[in-house]
């Protein structure tokens, strides 16, 4: 199996895309599989560079096992060259990475969360940061299950 390299893909990169790729980082390492995939995200905007992902979603996220300790940057022209697959949370990522992508190539490379839900039928990953709790227990619950069927669609 060729090395995959996926990027996820939220507005801020501080809560559902950091997860996304420590979920995505964990399970791939459980199965032993980490030397076939490089795993990043990015924000379609750039207000929360070089943060950590937001506290409350490192908070529930620990709770599961996960560490996410990535830093917040934005989507980038190279991205688009760089990853084979760049995975959007909702309609409003989706729409901005199509926009930013610099050729019909490069949009081939967007795909949605919630397209590799198994279990879920959300049509879309919510933005839990003006929630509460339960906003990111759903949020986590998406990505662990978007993540499950990703990696069984590529193996």
């Amino acid at each position: 199996m060729e090395k995959k390299k996926i990027l996820f893909v939220c507005m801020g990169n501080i809560c559902r895309s950091p997860a996304a790729e420590g979920i995505m980082k964990k399970k791939i390492e459980e199965k032993g599989l980490e030397k076939f995939f490089h795993i990043d995200s990015a924000g379609t905007y750039g207000y929360h560079e070089g943060e950590l992902p937001d506290s409350r979603m490192r908070a529930h996220a620990s709770k599961r096992g996960y560490n996410l300790t990535s830093r917040s940057r934005p989507v980038t022209y190279d991205d688009f060259h760089e990853f084979d697959m760049i995975i959007g949370m909702d309609d409003d990522n989706i729409r901005n990475l199509n926009r930013m992508a610099p050729d019909l190539e490069s949009q081939q490379k967007i795909n949605r969360m919630t397209d590799f839900c198994q279990l879920h039928q959300n049509d879309h990953v919510p933005d839990p940061y003006y929630g509460g709790a339960n906003g990111f227990e759903l949020v986590l619950d998406l990505l662990e299950d978007a993540c499950e069927g990703l990696i069984e669609g590529l193996k």
